[in-house]
């Protein structure tokens, strides 16, 4: 089966104040470094929700701002276009994902996700038409009330690193000072 990585990073930033997915740890971009996560695990990799270079860049579907779903459902849609059987995502603003976690996500037997950061997960590529039909719902987007209605299942992970204010890219560089 082949495996399309996506990279989820429409978001404003509005909490960081700055775009983060262009904030510096270990001297690049934390976009680079979930790109760096990805690009081992899988057969090819696309970024949703804006450009960068060196990056296949897909628009949020079926619009802009409508959260990570806007950006898992370009990819599901590319996936199942492109004959991939699942897209394997993540957050541009998580940069220190541990291949066991990959290896976890991608042994389950449908869809997965990361229980506390659900933008982390493998979502098979039929999916596509049910998120299409829970983003034309007026109700609240969220990654995890759409996981609980396709029956995905939440797995429990130690503690990741999620960049959303400066404070958290501060704690993340001081545990290198530690370290």
């Amino acid at each position: 089966m082949r495996l399309l990585g996506a990279i989820l990073a429409g978001g404003r930033s509005s909490r960081f104040g700055s775009d983060k997915a262009e904030a510096l740890w270990r001297g690049k971009p934390l976009i680079e470094h979930a790109a760096d996560r990805l690009r081992p695990v899988t057969d090819e990799l696309i970024l949703c929700g804006r450009s960068y270079a060196g990056l296949r860049a897909l628009p949020d579907r079926p619009e802009a701002d409508m959260g990570p779903l806007g950006g898992l459902n370009a990819a599901l849609h590319h996936a199942r276009a492109e004959g991939f059987g699942a897209v394997l995502s993540l957050g541009c603003d998580t940069p220190d994902v541990p291949a066991a976690l990959f290896d976890r996500l991608l042994s389950a037997a449908g869809p997965v996700y990361v229980a506390r950061l659900p933008v982390i997960g493998h979502w098979p590529a039929m999916l596509a038409a049910d998120l299409d039909a829970f983003l034309a719902d007026d109700r609240k987007h969220s990654i995890r009330a759409w996981a609980e209605r396709v029956g995905a299942e939440p797995i429990d992970w130690p503690e990741l690193a999620n960049i959303n204010v400066p404070a958290d890219l501060a704690t993340l560089r001081r545990g290198d000072d530690l370290g």
